[in-house]
């Protein structure tokens, strides 16, 4: 029995894509869980900031943390509203210095259909598979998340920015052409960024999940609603536990939920 607080999946790059979950003072690995009925158990709440047990408002976090945390503040779901490269402080102006003037890049990836997306370089391929993408590529690099964040709105009129999760977890593969679709959007970015990107030769990055079955009708678990679920763990993606049953489980939107973890059968 593993007992902890839900924290998004950790992933680690060989030869194979490796799952982790840390539940405790555990870190699991969910590779090797695969085939095996596996119980999780509702126990509560707990914020990933302030640890109270209220009930979580947003992103693992209860309501005063969330609105009051710098990492959660509107720029971190929309990159065009940073204002750390003006100077101008959002919640704490020296937390958003740091993350907002570094290094991000402006991507394609494909999960169920083309999207464009921001992250900062430092989460490099991470942030594609955190959202189930088979192939991501790089179309530019940008000082700043501001910058990146106008040209991703301006390529929002070509490209979808929003990931259908039914669709992203039946999806194995694509033929999508990111390359020739990366060149395209190239010439679609905004004058205010034109004069700050690098770029160089990208190349399609390609993700294969441990999924030994893709779920025809996924349907998400709402695990404080159900308190418990057993089934067999035939598959991981993006940031979604997948069942032999067609149900799915996403880890991340879970974060701050505190769970039991029972292997039954492996």
């Amino acid at each position: 029995m593993f007992n902890g607080v839900l924290n998004k999946m950790k992933t680690e790059i060989d030869d194979n894509l490796n799952y982790f979950l840390e539940l405790g003072d555990d870190f699991i690995n969910l590779n090797q869980l695969l085939g095996s009925q596996i119980k999780l158990s509702f126990s509560g709440y707990e914020c990933l900031n302030c640890k109270s047990d209220l009930q979580l408002y947003r992103q693992g976090h209860c309501k005063k943390c969330f609105f009051e945390l710098p990492s959660t503040a509107d720029w971190i779901m929309k990159p065009e509203l940073s204002k750390a490269h003006l100077n101008i402080e959002d919640r704490d102006l020296d937390f958003e210095k740091r993350v907002q003037l570094k290094p991000h890049i402006l991507y394609l990836a494909f999960s169920s259909n083309v999207k464009v997306g921001v992250t900062r370089k430092s989460q490099v391929p991470y942030r594609w598979i955190d959202q189930g993408a088979i192939q991501a590529i790089e179309i530019a690099e940008f000082p700043n998340r501001y910058l990146a964040g106008i040209s991703e709105v301006q390529l929002k009129n070509f490209y979808a920015d929003k990931t259908n999760w039914r669709e992203m977890l039946k999806t194995s593969n694509s033929n999508v052409d990111l390359l020739l679709e990366s060149n395209k959007a190239l010439e679609k970015l905004p004058k205010e960024a034109l004069d700050s990107i690098q770029t160089k030769k990208y190349s399609t990055f390609n993700i294969n999940y441990p999924v030994n079955k893709y779920p025809e009708k996924p349907k998400s678990l709402n695990l404080p609603k159900e308190k418990s679920f057993s089934s067999e763990l035939v598959g991981v993606k993006g940031q979604y536990l997948i069942f032999s049953d067609g149900t799915v489980f996403n880890v991340r939107s879970n974060e701050g939920v505190v769970i039991d973890l029972e292997i039954i059968k492996s």
